[in-house]
C-alpha cells in the first residue's frame, strides 16, 4: 500500500523532484568547485606572494558560497509557488545573479590590481627605486575599483539607480563625493596627493614632525601618513596636518649630518683638556664620517672641530661637530660619546656642570649694630 502510494508521488510530481535534485546537485557541485579551486587559489597565492593577506580571497570564497545557496534557495521555490509568482521569482533570481557577479568581479578586480602593485612595489625596492608613488596609487586604483563596484551594484535598485548612473557618467563622481566625504576628508585626500606629487618625503625616509613625532616613513594612504618612531611605535599623522607642518627630512638629497655634541664643565675644569678628550672620543668612534674636503685636510683641518660656545651661569658648555653617514648613526654615536666622554672627565678630573650658589652669612652682632647706628 505504501509503495503505490509512494509510486504514485513520484509520478505525481516527477518533474518537480527531478528539478529539485539537479538544482541542490548544481549547488553542491559549484560549492565543491568552488571551494576547490579558492584551495587552488592560496596555494599559488603563498606560493608566488608568500606572507601577502589572504583576507581578499576568503572574502571572495564567502561570496560565492552565498551566491551558490541563495541562487539554489530561489531556484527551489518554483516549485513551491503558483505560476503567477515565477515571474517575481526570476526578478529575484536575476537580482541576486547580478549582485553576485559584480561583488565577485569586483573583489577579484581588487584582489588582482593589489597584487600587481604590490609585486611592482617589490620590485622597485630590490631595483632600490623610490616606491612612494605605487603604494600610494595601489589604495587609490583599488578604492576606485570598490567605488566603481559599488555604484554598478546601486544599478540594480530602482530608487538608486538615477544616483549610479549620475556618478557613472563621469562628472558626478566629484559632485557625490564631494557632497558625502566631509572637508576634513577631502583635505586629507589631497594633502596625500600634494605629498606624492612634491614629494617632500618618501618611504624609508627619516623625518621629524615634532620632538615627539620622530621616525621613518612606512607608509602614506589617501588619509594619514604613517610614521614607526625608534620605540618602534606607529604614528598616524593626517595627511592635511602633516602637508602643514615644517618638517625635518633627514634623508633628502643627501643623507650625512652634523651632530652637535655638547657637554657642560665646571668653571674649574681645565677648558683645552676638556675639548681635546671630546675631540679624541668622537674621532675614535667607528661611526665618524669625514667631511673635510682634500684641501681642508691638506691645510691640516681636524676632522671634529670642538669650541667653546657658551659661558653659563656656572659651567662653560663645550661642544663638538661631528658628522656621520645618516640620522641614525649620528643618534648611536651621540649617545657612544657621551658615555666614553664623561668616563675620560672623570679620570682626567674634569668636573660636570651642575648648579652652584654663593651664599654671604652676615654675622648677628654687626648687624645688631650698625642697624643701632642707623637709628
Amino acid at each position: 500500500m505504501k509503495y503505490l502510494q509512494m509510486t504514485e508521488f513520484f509520478e505525481t510530481y516527477k518533474s518537480q523532484i527531478i528539478y529539485g535534485a539537479v538544482v541542490i546537485v548544481i549547488a553542491v557541485t559549484l560549492r565543491i568547485v568552488t571551494n576547490f579551486i579558492i584551495k587552488w587559489l592560496i596555494e599559488k597565492e603563498a606560493q608566488k606572494f608568500p606572507g601577502t593577506p589572504l583576507g581578499p580571497v576568503k572574502i571572495l570564497k564567502s561570496t560565492l558560497n552565498t551566491l551558490w545557496l541563495v541562487l539554489g534557495v530561489i531556484a527551489l521555490s518554483f516549485i513551491f509557488v503558483d505560476n503567477e509568482k515565477d515571474a517575481t521569482l526570476r526578478t529575484y533570481f536575476k537580482l541576486a545573479s547580478y549582485l553576485g557577479l559584480v561583488a565577485v568581479v569586483t573583489i577579484v578586480g581588487a584582489t588582482l590590481t593589489n597584487m600587481w602593485f604590490k609585486h611592482k612595489i617589490q620590485e622597485k625596492i630590490v631595483s632600490q627605486y623610490d616606491p612612494t608613488s605605487y603604494k600610494f596609487m595601489r589604495y587609490v586604483v583599488v578604492f576606485l575599483i570598490c567605488f566603481v563596484g559599488l555604484l554598478f551594484g546601486l544599478l540594480a535598485f530602482p530608487s538608486l539607480k538615477g544616483v549610479a548612473q549620475t556618478a557613472l557618467g563621469g562628472a558626478g563622481v566629484l559632485a557625490l563625493i564631494a557632497g558625502v566625504a566631509s572637508q576634513e576628508a577631502l583635505s586629507n585626500l589631497v594633502g596625500g596627493v600634494f605629498i606624492i606629487s612634491f614629494k617632500p618625503f618618501k618611504i624609508g625616509d627619516v623625518i621629524k614632525v615634532t620632538d615627539t613625532m620622530l621616525g621613518t616613513v612606512v607608509d602614506i594612504t589617501l588619509r594619514h601618513t604613517v610614521i614607526r618612531n625608534f620605540e618602534n611605535k606607529m604614528i598616524v599623522i593626517p595627511n592635511a596636518v602633516i602637508n602643514k607642518e615644517k618638517l625635518i627630512n633627514y634623508d633628502l638629497f643627501e643623507a650625512k649630518c652634523c651632530e652637535h655634541i655638547e657637554v657642560g664643565i665646571s668653571y674649574d675644569s681645565n677648558i683645552d683638556n676638556a675639548k681635546k678628550i671630546l675631540q679624541e672620543e668622537c674621532e675614535n668612534h667607528p661611526l665618524i664620517y669625514d667631511n673635510r674636503s682634500e684641501l681642508d685636510i691638506k691645510d691640516g683641518m681636524p676632522m671634529v672641530r670642538t669650541a667653546l660656545t657658551k659661558i653659563n651661569d656656572s659651567s662653560y658648555t663645550i661642544r663638538a661637530w661631528a658628522w656621520a653617514r645618516n640620522y641614525t648613526d649620528s643618534f648611536s654615536m651621540k649617545c657612544d660619546v657621551f658615555e666614553s666622554t664623561i668616563k675620560r672627565y672623570n679620570a682626567a678630573n674634569i668636573e660636570l656642570a651642575y648648579p652652584t650658589r654663593t651664599i654671604y652669612m652676615i654675622n648677628d652682632e654687626v648687624a645688631i649694630k650698625e642697624k643701632s647706628k642707623e637709628e
